[in-house]
């Protein structure tokens, strides 16, 4: 191999706005795991959310059902139990607006459209990055497969130093691939012509030039480029549907068909929608996303499956791991129509004393896809220059908006939210399931101090108690 040195967050760049970043290669290595600095490893936070949470009850079992799909990452995660958000309620509303917008700030809304302060990956960029990111980074990612727009709060999970939503919200898996590549120039504005195009057809000078005889790489790390463009390339193709001029590619799937933008739950009715329609959206969109991480062009941002409060009638049989576990089918199964037809009865339904089939269901297919987004950035080509994985180095906060959701009884809502956090480059513990027993701005104040941030979340006069089980 050729002895070059390339910078971690080299770039295909063309005259028109796409950019397309190379993956991490030997040649980007520093020269052995004991010499890698802290400027290695990026800092990176990043918030995933999904709705209707998971009653603390149910929490208490571990893995043994509803938390199934996380086990395979146990030794990579610190799951908390026991975490409450009550002062979250100071404004009376219930768990599905309050608790989703104290998701990830511990503070209660302040209106419609602003949470009460800051996100944790906003002051974390803003400590670590005060000039801005670097050049060609999007600077916060927000995206999310959800349908209940009512609040802001409910789908948003990322906000600026003063309350505001941090940056627009893609719920198209196209909109996240352009927000992540750039626009390709056509002549004209002819949408037909720019679907016929790929973003990767305008860097293919840079393409030939890293693969080609007077690449600075070796054999093993050009191979990596040309896989690497490939998985791009597929990923174009689902997102956009596009024909591509290559016989052997693969097969195009459908435009997606489930709403996106406006009103996708007219009146809080909800709306249909088959498991593999919910579940091949939002992989695609998290596929794009953990792309944009494990290339470098994203470091902070939210993801969200499932808004808070969501009501959506699902059908479909839910197999994992081999084995068909459910049969979704809400309306029939609660023998209603409209709102009172959707999965979000199931929680208002919950009951200690019974089995809660449904709910379970639910809530395992959500931890489900959870996972998927979180395995992304777990395999060895996500390994980085200090040996762990992308996943081991981020700061990777699930959460969601409630312990309950039976909405009569505000404090048993609100406390025992699920909360579960990766290990940030050692910062925290891992491999473990924790009683965490404090409040949601303590935990939260005590990841911001393990970064060394200078602010911290809630009033100034409230005394911090920080939570040094969490530490690692």
């Amino acid at each position: 191999m050729k002895n070059t040195r390339l910078q971690r967050r080299a770039l295909l760049k063309s005259v028109a706005a796409a950019t397309v970043g190379l993956p991490l290669l030997e040649e980007m290595m520093v020269g052995s795991v004991s010499a890698a600095t802290d400027q290695a490893v990026p800092v990176r936070a990043l918030n995933v959310f999904f709705g209707l949470g998971i009653p603390a009850p149910i929490q208490q079992e571990g893995f043994d059902d509803v938390l199934e799909p996380l086990k395979p990452l146990n030794d990579k995660l610190l799951i908390m139990r026991k975490v409450d958000q009550i002062r979250c309620d100071e404004k009376g509303s219930n768990a599905h607006y309050d608790g989703a917008s104290g998701a990830f700030t511990a503070e209660p809304p302040d209106g419609e459209a602003k949470s009460g302060g800051p996100s944790i990956d906003q002051v974390i960029r803003h400590t670590h990055y005060p000039d801005g990111m670097p050049p060609g980074m999007v600077p916060t990612l927000l995206a999310g497969t959800y349908f209940r727009r009512s609040r802001v709060g409910r789908y948003v999970h990322s906000y600026n130093m003063d309350g505001t939503v941090a940056a627009t919200t893609q719920e198209k898996p196209r909109d996240v691939f352009d927000r992540v590549f750039g626009g390709m120039a056509v002549s004209g504005d002819d949408l037909n012509q720019r679907l016929r195009r790929s973003v990767l057809d305008s860097v293919v000078e840079d393409y030939r030039y890293y693969t080609g005889p007077r690449s600075p790489l070796g054999g093993s790390s050009k191979s990596r480029v040309s896989d690497h463009l490939d998985r791009i390339r597929e990923f174009e193709q689902r997102a956009f549907a596009m024909k591509h001029r290559d016989e052997n590619s693969p097969p195009i799937p459908p435009r997606s068909v489930i709403p996106h933008g406006g009103p996708a739950d007219p009146g809080g009715q909800g709306i249909d929608i088959t498991l593999d329609e919910l579940t091949n959206e939002w992989r695609l969109l998290a596929d794009i996303y953990a792309l944009a991480i494990q290339m470098d062009r994203v470091r902070f941002g939210a993801l969200t499956f499932l808004a808070a409060g969501e009501r959506i009638r699902l059908t479909g049989d839910y197999v994992y791991d081999g084995e068909t576990r459910y049969r979704f089918d809400d309306a029939k199964q609660l023998n209603a129509s409209g709102d009172k037809g959707c999965s979000h009865e199931w929680w208002h339904k919950f009951n200690e004393k019974k089995r809660n089939e449904a709910l379970r269901a639910h809530a395992h297919m959500k931890m489900r896809e959870v996972a998927y987004f979180l395995q992304a950035l777990d395999s060895d080509d996500c390994r980085e220059a200090n040996g762990r994985t992308i996943l081991e180095n981020s700061l990777i906060t699930v959460s969601t908006e409630s312990g309950d959701g039976r909405h009569n009884d505000v404090k048993r809502e609100l406390s025992g939210v699920f909360h579960c956090i990766t290990g940030a480059n050692g910062r925290f513990k891992t491999g473990q399931i924790l009683d965490v027993g404090a409040e949601g701005i303590d935990v939260y104040n005590t990841m911001l101090d393990a970064y060394q941030t200078k602010h911290r979340l809630g009033p100034a006069k409230r005394e911090f108690q920080a939570t040094d089980s969490i530490r690692a």
